[in-house]
């Protein structure tokens, strides 16, 4: 058998771990619920229905017309965002 962690046995190195993992000093971070986001959606994840219109409208565009054809779309993304409590 190969020791990782110089001369302890296995079982030694297995109990040695255990002790440290379960240490009460330890703090335990505890994260806040955005009511807004309950699931805690990453904004990357949040909105899929407005993203996809909206990018599917800036990707079927002109680059000259896109920002003032898309912008409704845009600005219904936001909201969407901003109803999850992002900033936007």
């Amino acid at each position: 058998m190969v020791s990782f962690l110089g001369s302890e046995s296995s079982s030694q190195a297995s109990s040695s771990v255990a002790s440290r993992s379960a240490s009460p000093d330890v703090p335990v971070q505890k994260t806040e619920v955005n009511p807004l986001n309950p699931k805690g959606l990453k904004p990357c994840c949040a909105c899929p229905e407005t993203k996809s219109v909206r990018d599917e409208c800036f990707l079927r565009s002109s680059p000259e017309e896109a920002g003032e054809k898309c912008k409704a779309l845009v600005e219904a993304h936001k909201a969407c965002m901003r109803s999850y409590g992002f900033k936007v």
